[in-house]
Parts: C-alpha cells; sequence; structure tokens
C-alpha cells in the first residue's frame, strides 16, 4: 500500500476528530497538521530543538533495533554476541527485549504504546534543509557529575520518572542519517549517541554556527559525560558495561521531551493550525492593513458628510473600503482568512500556502471561515447603513 493511501485510510479515522500528538509524529496526518506544519510552529517560537533531539533518539533507537536485527539474521544470539548487553537488558529491563528475544513481560515496562507506534518515519534530511533561520536561547547550566549515569528514579533508563512538564529549551536540525550500505556495527551505535550527547546534552560542545542547542532536562534526567569514543572500540570492563547502556541510553529524556510538547506544545499547534490558517507575521500585517484602510474609508466617509455631497447614494461605494478594513481586522482578530479557506489554503510560513487536506481540518476551518464572513458582512452592513443615513452638512 502506497504512502498517500495509508494517510488517506488514517484519515478516513479521524473524520471525527483532531489528530493525536503520536499520530503527528508517526506521520499519519496530513496538512495543515502533519509533522513538517509542527516543525515550523516550533520553528517559529525558537523551539525546534526539542523535536530534533526526539527525531534524533528515535533514529537512534531504530539504528539499534537494526543491529540487533542484522545479529539474528546471521544467526547468533544477542546473548553470545553482545553478552554485557544481554546482561544489562535482562537486569534493568530494555525497550528492545521483543527485538533481542528477552521474555516479553521483562521489557513490558519500557515498550510504551507512543515509543512504538511513532517508530519508522520522520523528516527527511531534505524537508529539514529546507527550513530556514534558528534562533537560539540561553542553555540553563549542567553540573559535572559521573559518566552516563545521572541521578533517576530506579532504573536507569526506566520511563517511570515523573518531573515537572517544563518546555523552554530548543535543540538542533535534521536526524543522525545512516547509511545501510552495509551491517550496522557497535562502532556505529557509539557514534550514533555521541553525535546526540555532544549536539544536546553537552554544555560545552553543542553549538552549530555559533549556535547552542543545549535541551532543557530535569537535573534527574541530565546526562553531564561521555567517556566513550566512536574513533576506538572500548576495550576496558568498565567501557564495556558503558557500552552496554547505549541502546537504551536516552530513552527516558525521549519521553520526557514527548511529553513536554505533547503538553505544552501541541494543543498550541492544534489551535493555530486546526482553528486558523494565518501566521503571526501574516496576521500582524493585516491588522495593519485593515487600519489604515480603515481610517481612508472613514476620512472618505466623513468628507462625504460634511462636503454634502450629492446624490446620497454615493455614500454607498464606502462598502468597499469598510468591507476590506474589516475583513483585516477580523482575520487578524481570528488568525483565519475566509478567502483563503475558500481556495482551500492554509499559510504554512508567511504568505505562503498550502491545501488543507485533513478532512476533520477542513470542516471545522470552513465553519469558522462561515462565522467570520458572516461577521464581516454585518459590521460592514451596519457601518455603511450609518453613514448613509447621517444627513449631510456643508461646513
Amino acid at each position: 500500500m502506497s504512502g498517500d493511501n495509508m494517510q488517506d485510510d488514517w484519515a478516513t479515522a479521524r473524520k471525527n476528530r483532531l489528530p493525536s500528538f503520536t499520530e503527528v509524529l508517526s506521520r499519519r496526518t496530513r496538512p495543515p497538521v502533519d509533522l513538517f506544519m509542527f516543525y515550523l510552529f516550533l520553528q517559529r517560537e525558537g523551539a525546534e530543538d526539542i523535536l530534533d533531539f526526539w527525531l534524533d533518539v528515535q533514529q537512534h533507537e531504530n539504528l539499534c533495533r537494526a543491529y540487533f536485527k542484522d545479529v539474528r539474521k546471521s544467526g547468533r544470539t544477542i546473548r553470545d554476541d553482545w553478552p554485557q548487553y544481554w546482561d544489562y537488558a535482562r537486569r534493568r529491563g530494555s525497550i528492545y527485549g521483543t527485538v533481542v528475544g528477552l521474555n516479553p513481560s521483562s521489557a513490558a515496562g519500557m515498550q510504551t504504546k507512543r515509543s512504538t507506534a511513532s517508530t519508522g518515519e520522520m523528516l527527511t534530511q531534505q524537508e529539514k534543509d529546507n527550513l530556514a533561520g534558528l534562533g537560539s536561547t540561553s542553555p540553563r547550566p549542567m553540573s559535572p557529575q559521573d559518566p552516563f549515569d545521572a541521578p533517576r528514579s530506579t532504573t536507569p533508563f526506566s520511563v517511570g520518572a515523573r518531573t515537572p512538564m517544563l518546555f523552554n529549551k530548543r535543540a538542533s536540525r535534521a536526524p543522525t542519517v545512516i547509511h545501510r550500505s552495509q551491517a550496522v556495527t557497535r562502532q556505529d551505535l557509539i557514534r550514533s549517541a555521541e553525535h546526540i550527547f555532544y549536539k544536546y546534552l553537552s554544555p560545552a560542545n553543542n553549538t552549530i554556527d555559533g549556535e547552542s542547542h543545549e535541551i532543557y532536562l530535569p537535573p534527574s534526567l541530565r546526562i553531564h559525560s561521555f567517556p566513550l569514543n566512536s574513533d576506538r572500540e572500548p576495550r576496558s570492563d568498565q567501557e564495556q558495561a558503558l557500552m552496554a547502556q547505549i541502546p537504551d541510553m536516552f530513552h527516558v529524556q525521549k519521553e520526557y521531551c514527548f511529553h513536554a510538547m505533547e503538553q505544552d506544545a501541541f494543543p498550541r499547534f492544534l489551535r493555530a493550525k486546526a482553528f486558523g490558517n494565518l501566521t503571526p507575521v501574516s496576521a500582524l500585517v493585516r491588522l495593519v492593513a485593515g487600519l489604515i484602510i480603515l481610517w481612508i474609508g472613514l476620512a472618505t466617509g466623513f468628507s462625504l458628510i460634511f462636503l454634502d455631497v450629492h446624490p446620497k447614494a454615493k455614500r454607498f461605494f464606502l462598502f468597499i473600503p469598510f468591507t476590506l478594513a474589516i475583513l483585516f481586522l477580523i482575520s487578524h482578530q481570528y488568525e483565519l482568512d475566509p478567502v483563503l479557506i475558500l481556495f482551500n489554503q492554509s499559510e504554512s510560513t508567511p504568505f505562503r500556502t498550502l491545501s488543507i487536506k485533513e478532512p476533520y481540518v477542513k470542516k471545522l476551518l470552513v465553519g469558522r471561515a462561515l462565522w467570520v464572513s458572516m461577521l464581516v458582512a454585518a459590521c460592514t452592513v451596519a457601518l455603511t447603513l450609518i453613514f448613509w443615513a447621517v444627513p449631510g452638512k456643508r461646513l
């Protein structure tokens, strides 16, 4: 089944509801509430780095799954190929329990619905390269501590840690891309984890083009150092033990970022895109244009009254500036332009539009566009009749 047909099936299942955050991350939604639009929304707020971190960790976990599958396809078991990881996963649990052949019950705590549902499709490199402009904010400082394991609730990578959902830092550009021209090796896993750590979690080395990409994490979830080196294989027992933590290393942080986005940014994204079709910049331009045109219409109307211009029916032409002014002002207030809805368009970036393809969102926007149109018509008629009814008096 093609991707378009699958999206059509998913959209049909959502005829009477808005999409969930999991559906957006797994690219089961269509514009204007798809993953690409959510990335643009976060980028306008200077918060796209947290989504980049989630995507990079998802790619890292996919890479680990590919490694485990390659091992099993070669006829070996994970227990024989990587005994340190097998022991670590058996004792502490792992999100890859079913992939590596552990008892499913031992990994049940780590196999959350969201992490499995969102596996797979993500923003492509080309899509993210087309996104221009990155803001920056000052990252929160981290205190130095032991390798990998900052204090956690029970086990280093359990999903049970509950902390306040703060969403006030940003993260970076593109997911880690691993070309599968050959089998995945453990060095590839180290390289992927090293990339994520130094890009998002290290306060000293996570700048790209002079911009910081460190994301905020609560103290219990911070990772303060990365003692492994992707340029050489781990040799000592301590390095081998640390290496065993690489596959599950960022899963708790990823879940924290998921909940932070789901509770903070995603509801605002739905309000912006499911109930409106304008970007803040475009809405502001409409406000300025509406005030200017309204001033012109009022100045013309008062001139016709105080010059006592005849015939009086000429005042009806005031409906033209009044209609434009009120349309722009109400469009700014609702962040919705009914003219764009008429052409089934929603803005992605200021003054650039794309087609609305999500059925329920289209239904909501059409309903709001009808209300805005009736409001514009009522205000225009009232204002035009007032200026028509006022008797002329030449000064």
